[in-house]
């Protein structure tokens, strides 16, 4: 049996679990065909409404509409190693922004091999690593940095990545951004930082789909055409549908193909927050509510269950 260190205790997992894990890596390392993403991607919604209803707390709706673009990433596009070293040296790293949608990143992270799948039990439980936000401080392989304070992972991102070519690393940084986060002047300072330093092995995503927490982000604070923005701050642009498995594919391996241009990528990705489950979809109401009893059980009959099991 292995040991994994757990808020001053200790979690012992079963031979049979470490088997699985080591499969989980192996699949993770071949990458998955899409029909695999696509199972893995229900399995992970799955998690994301079974982890917010146990404690009744926490972000469902973007968390759902991410699901699509977070699976194929961390299974199919992203160069990584097994295992986990904070400076990344070697291989791709992707940044989350926007930190409150920790369930999809957090069952994501543990599918793809980084810790137990059974430690998603623990979500937002007091003094356990999955808290509301991400944070370095729980020790949380996979997590980089503490995210949630919006409008900051633009900065770390365009950082990392020019940190990257200075050490002649031609691996790439990802990284995933509200739209409603974008309202925020610091996002304009980096955008504009990494387009002056030719930051060209950076792809920042943007999760476009027009809501945040005080309704839709055109009501709030318009941001107007981001396209037009991006490309007059002097990066590439492209969109992509990001609830659609394949588009998600084709789209990163666009993304890419335009790296090493002199120019960062932006992608905008048009998702339904709330994807996956209808009565969720396309509404601002569940960005930061959980589901009752009979929603969940709703959600789950919209959700089947998939080969890789529940928590």
């Amino acid at each position: 049996m292995l040991i994994y260190p757990h808020s001053g205790r200790f979690l012992f997992c079963s031979f049979l679990y470490q088997i699985k894990l080591l499969l989980l890596h192996t699949i993770s390392r071949n990458y998955m065909e899409n029909n695999q993403l696509k199972e893995m991607a229900t399995q992970v919604r799955r998690d994301i409404v079974r982890m917010v209803h146990k404690v009744q707390s926490g972000h469902p709706g973007g968390s759902l509409g991410c699901a699509d673009f977070l699976t194929a990433l961390y299974f199919k596009v992203m160069s990584r190693k097994t295992g986990f070293d904070m400076d990344g040296i070697g291989e791709d790293i992707f940044f989350l922004s926007n930190g409150h949608i920790s369930p999809v990143f957090y069952s994501v992270l543990a599918r793809s091999g980084y810790f137990p799948v059974s430690e998603l039990s623990t979500f937002r439980v007091i003094n356990t690593r999955l808290q509301g936000h991400p944070a370095t401080h729980e020790h949380l392989p996979g997590v980089r940095i503490a995210s949630g304070s919006l409008g900051q992972g633009m900065s770390v991102a365009a950082g990392a990545a020019l940190a990257k070519k200075m050490n002649n690393d031609s691996h790439i940084i990802y990284s995933l951004h509200g739209d409603g986060e974008l309202q925020e002047g610091q996002n304009w300072e980096a955008i504009m930082f990494a387009a002056h330093h030719k930051i060209d092995n950076l792809i920042a995503t943007i999760d476009y789909n027009g809501q945040q927490i005080d309704g839709p982000t055109n009501l709030v604070m318009n941001l107007g055409s981001l396209k037009d923005k991006f490309e007059a701050f002097g990066w590439l642009v492209m969109e992509m549908n990001g609830n659609d498995m394949d588009a998600v594919v084709a789209g990163m391996g666009k993304a890419k193909s335009m790296t090493g241009n002199g120019q960062p990528v932006c992608i905008i990705m048009h998702t339904s927050m709330g994807k996956g489950v209808s009565f969720m979809e396309g509404t601002h109401e569940w960005h930061g509510i959980a589901p009752n009893d009979k929603q969940l059980e709703q959600a789950l009959n919209e959700l089947p269950k998939t080969i890789y099991g529940d928590y």
